[in-house]
């Protein structure tokens, strides 16, 4: 490892060490610790080999404290009434439902500039929290130097109870002093999915704490009797996992009677998609004018306005100008998710240009994302990286990184995949 300045000490360190920090038999014993998990094991190194990356990524406390600032900031916003009622009054009517909860593992997504770190997107059902605390857990340091960084990534420790008691306080918002027993954990074919080991965590993490968990098939949910079914069991609470966020879907019209009818804690549910992931949100909190209306005080705006790159409804109207600027924004999908149907403007053609103008759009000020060396097996690779936080009710519980090459994050590049985030001095 070369020389670090002091100016960036986490900036060095992503560009010069190339250190490999996981341990993998580290890594493998905590999955065969637990029987009921040792197919997690042998999924991901069968049929997921880029799920996790072999190296770590660093911030400074100072990019940390960025990030929470701007957690704290939007939480504030969210809670007010009038940002409320205007984003509400927009959104489909099942996102106007009266819901205490606010909706768990909110996925506040970074890329680090050199200005500062900026937010390029909130999601409502970030996945990847629970193997990311394995993942973090399963890290050696590079050096002597290093070993104190190895246990600066949160509570590691308590994070389980911490997830789990996030749950908790959702049913207790919407249920009082009733007892929580039956937890469902749902998405379309979830075998299928990518993230799929984790339900199996999940289901193992709620069992833990003594309650009845089940991963199902959305669609195979029921709707009988006043209550949502799965196969022959009642379920009181649901973790959803879905990206039909307004349950429009004829196939989760069970789930949708359920929660409508109140009869199932939802979480997330529609209603945080529209507050805190719809990206008609990012024009909002970045527009200075909306959130001086708002009557939000001038260090929470500063907070809003510096952190999240300013973002502009793609408006036909605007059209020649927008593809005038196109090089230097980047176009999303209002209610997208994981960067399908995304697209830099400089690599934009005139047919997607087309398309954009016919669909529900945003346009973000491109913040190229920055950048980790790797070295592994004779190959030297500079992958691009982004910080998602995984928050709940104003607060980070996990930071992690994924690394990448092409146009958006993704889990085909060798030696990238989820990493753990180590917090550096400034």
């Amino acid at each position: 490892m070369t020389a670090l300045p002091t100016a960036s000490i986490a900036e060095a360190l992503n560009r010069d060490c190339v250190c490999q920090t996981l341990d993998t038999e580290r890594l493998q014993q905590q999955w065969q610790a637990d029987p009921a998990l040792s197919s997690v094991n042998e999924s991901i190194l069968s049929q997921r080999p880029n799920l996790f990356s072999a190296t770590s990524v660093f911030i400074s406390q100072a990019q940390y404290q960025q990030m929470q600032a701007l957690v704290s900031a939007v939480e504030q916003v969210v809670n007010l009434p009038a940002y409320r009622q205007t984003v509400l009054d927009d959104a489909p009517a099942i996102a106007r439902q009266a819901n205490p909860t606010r909706g768990v593992f909110l996925g506040y997504d970074f890329h680090l500039s050199p200005e500062g770190v900026r937010l390029i997107e909130i999601n409502t059902n970030a996945g990847g929290a629970l193997l990311n605390t394995f993942l973090a857990r399963a890290q050696t340091a590079c050096c002597q130097d290093m070993a104190w960084a190895s246990a600066a990534n949160l509570q590691l420790a308590n994070l389980e109870k911490t997830f789990f008691e996030m749950f908790s306080q959702e049913w207790q918002r919407q249920r009082g002093a009733q007892p929580l027993r039956q937890i469902a954990i749902i998405d379309d074919e979830p075998n299928n999915q990518y993230l799929c080991p984790e339900f199996q965590l999940f289901q193992q993490l709620f069992q833990s704490f003594g309650m009845q968990a089940v991963v199902i098939d959305a669609r195979e949910l029921t709707w009988r009797d006043g209550k949502l079914w799965a196969d022959e069991r009642p379920i009181d609470l649901v973790y959803n996992r879905l990206t039909d966020f307004y349950l429009e879907d004829s196939a989760h019209q069970a789930l949708k009677m359920a929660y409508e009818a109140n009869a199932v804690v939802l979480t997330p549910h529609p209603q945080a998609h529209a507050l805190y992931a719809n990206k008609h949100n990012l024009v909002r909190l970045s527009d200075a004018q909306f959130l001086a209306q708002l009557g939000i005080n001038e260090a929470i705006q500063q907070t809003l306005i510096n952190t999240i790159p300013t973002t502009e409804i793609v408006n036909p109207a605007k059209a020649d100008d927008l593809w005038a600027r196109r090089k230097q924004l980047f176009f999303k999908p209002a209610n997208g998710y994981g960067s399908k149907a995304t697209y830099r403007g400089d690599k934009m053609t005139r047919r997607v240009w087309e398309e954009i103008l016919q669909g529900d759009y945003v346009a973000q000020q491109l913040v190229p994302p920055s950048a980790r060396r790797l070295q592994a097996d004779g190959i030297e690779a500079e992958l691009k990286v982004d910080i998602r936080a995984y928050a709940y009710a104003g607060e980070i519980q996990l930071l992690a990184a994924r690394l990448y090459t092409g146009q958006t994050t993704n889990f085909r590049t060798s030696g990238g995949g989820f990493a753990p985030v180590f917090l550096m001095p400034n």
